[in-house]
């Protein structure tokens, strides 16, 4: 059975990393005292040991051990042997790559669909979709391929922005880079709001938190989902 959150964010404005949702992890994670780590998403370029550092203080106040997986000498079987599973944010192009070099995106994907509870904030959520293409990060590398670990049946776009009214900014904003999304695809995308995520337990998949989604659907215009909303309809 499927245990998956997919958040938005690891830190919303004034709360330190990850502070928003350990009460919520408390009890994601409740069958295990220890959680692999897959810091290869880098935010800012910084190091493996680095970031495994960052997440392993937020979960040592749940009283959680964090190790990275790159402390391993075989990744696969890291994760195959995982009891709980965290992928941070980042660059989601430099996640997926190192995903598919070490020969892992199966491995991952099989675990947590035979039960293994999953966490996943930023790129770490994107890669939750049917495919990595709503990202809003830069190509800075490039992965074999854009398809991810299809946990849902859509995909999805972390720290959505709605526009602002009155702006002076003339580049395309979030809700256009979707619709140029849809020229070339038509699976349905959530616009993923800071501090909101999707639980996913087996076939029940939910927004949480305290702020609306925005829902772009293929051909149809935009409109507004509420937390608690069954999502189980985005097929």
């Amino acid at each position: 059975m499927k245990s998956i959150i997919i958040a938005s964010t690891s830190t919303i404005h004034g709360s330190g990393y990850l502070e928003y949702l350990l009460e919520t992890l408390k009890i994601h994670f409740k069958s295990t005292d220890t959680i692999l780590f897959i810091p290869y998403a880098r935010p800012g370029g910084i190091s493996h040991d680095e970031y495994t550092k960052v997440a392993a203080k937020a979960f040592k106040t749940i009283g959680k051990t964090l190790k990275g997986i790159h402390e391993f000498d075989n990744a696969e079987a890291a994760i195959k042997n995982a009891t709980g599973i965290f992928v941070g944010g980042g660059n989601t192009f430099v996640l997926v790559s190192q995903l598919y070099k070490n020969k892992v995106l199966l491995a991952l994907q099989n675990a947590v669909t035979n039960g293994t509870p999953y966490l996943g904030t930023s790129a770490g959520s994107n890669i939750c979709g049917l495919t990595m293409n709503t990202t809003n990060d830069m190509p800075i590398v490039y992965p074999p391929s854009f398809k991810t670990l299809s946990f849902v049946p859509f995909n999805i776009n972390p720290h959505y922005i709605d526009p602002i009214a009155g702006s002076t900014h003339m580049g395309e904003t979030r809700a256009t880079r979707i619709k140029e999304f849809h020229a070339y695809n038509s699976q349905p995308v959530i616009g993923l709001r800071e501090g909101s995520w999707i639980e996913v337990e087996d076939q029940q998949i939910t927004l949480k938190g305290t702020l609306d989604a925005r829902i772009f659907e293929y051909n149809k215009a935009p409109y507004e989902i509420g937390t608690e909303t069954d999502l189980g309809f985005l097929k």
